[in-house]
């Protein structure tokens, strides 16, 4: 029997700068996590490729056709693809001013146009564009009703533009953007977007606060009383989840999570990354993964060709180990071992 060779391993790029910056630490250039990533193995085994964030200081979206062949020549010098993008659409809420909501779209705009372009050149085979609402929770509580129309709205155009370039856009599954913070907001704004080519992103770290109601209470999944010790309600409450957000996703990030909210530098609190084999962490990696890569019968999605692990917010000293990039290549070849295929 062949080993698994889907979905492919992704390592993300963005968190050399996400939580970095003056308030935090320096962030870690794009050519430093290439580096890294392609450097991590395990029993022969490597990562296949890498989500990237296409914003400063790792990329300037306005650079020219000559600089997207550069960065592909980048990646591939490493032996590594290109898969999902993240569109920088934080200068202009979802929900704000119709000059905002306009900035957006742009962003989405410039995002799938560069996405297309690496698709054509071989470095991309697949992969989607995230988004969020670039909106706080606090805002959006002020009308949920109209801002969650707004959202929605906006989203609408962007996927229309990301349409334009054969793109699929994914609205990340995170309890810090407003209309999206719980996993019922979440589910009613995709549904008033209403377009073929929206999904949710799920990360197992930021996803799995949902349970507990963080900005949200009112949509919290687990009994206040939960005890962490109780895995059978812990994977009734994930079951729920699951059910409910695994038919929109198309995007996945395998994490870990203690239970708790974190933010650095400018970043909101959000579901804390922990390492893969941090002994706090309150989920069995590669079971729970399951929830969201097979139906509730058991039988795979393959709703989407790779996987990523997403380690924001870890500090600069656990990001430059090597050991810590072979802790996750390992964690992320045994997700791909217990729910993975094989394709010729």
């Amino acid at each position: 029997m062949q080993e698994n060779n889907y979905p492919k391993l992704h390592n993300a790029t963005w968190p050399g700068i996400v939580g970095k910056g003056p308030d935090s630490e320096p962030p870690i250039s794009l050519d430093t996590m290439l580096e890294m990533t392609a450097a991590a193995e395990v029993d022969g085994v490597k990562f296949d490729g890498v989500d990237i964030g296409l914003f400063d200081p790792h990329y300037d979206l306005n650079i020219s056709d000559d600089s997207i062949k550069k960065l592909a020549d980048k990646v591939a010098k490493h032996n590594l693809q290109i898969g999902s993008l993240v569109a920088p659409i934080w200068g202009g809420p979802a929900m704000g001013s119709k000059e905002e909501r306009t900035q957006f779209v742009e962003m989405v705009r410039k995002s799938c146009q560069i996405g297309q372009k690496l698709r054509e050149m071989g470095i991309r085979p697949h992969g989607v564009v995230r988004i969020d609402s670039a909106s706080s929770p606090q805002n959006w509580a002020n009308d949920p009703i109209n801002n969650t129309k707004l959202i929605a709205q906006t989203f609408q155009e962007a996927c229309d533009v990301a349409a334009d370039y054969g793109e699929k856009l994914a609205a990340e599954g995170e309890i810090c953007w407003g209309g999206m913070h719980s996993w019922r907001t979440m589910l009613d704004t995709l549904e008033a977007v209403n377009r073929p080519n929206i999904g949710f992103q799920a990360d197992m770290s930021h996803t799995f606060l949902y349970l507990l109601g963080y900005n949200a209470p009112e949509d919290r999944i687990l009994p206040v009383n939960f005890q962490w010790d109780d895995r059978e309600a812990l994977n009734a409450g994930l079951k729920k989840l699951t059910n409910a957000l695994r038919p929109w996703t198309i995007d996945f990030h395998v994490a870990q999570n203690d239970g708790t909210a974190h933010g650095t530098g400018s970043h909101d609190k959000t579901g804390r990354h922990c390492l893969a084999t941090d002994p706090n962490g309150k989920l069995d990696i590669v079971h729970d993964a399951g929830f969201w890569l097979r139906h509730e019968d058991g039988e795979l999605t393959k709703a989407f060709k790779h996987i990523c692990w997403d380690g924001c917010m870890f500090d600069n000293e656990v990001m430059t180990q090597p050991k810590t990039w072979n802790d996750i290549l390992a964690t992320m070849i045994k997700v791909r071992k217990q729910h993975g295929w094989y394709e010729a």
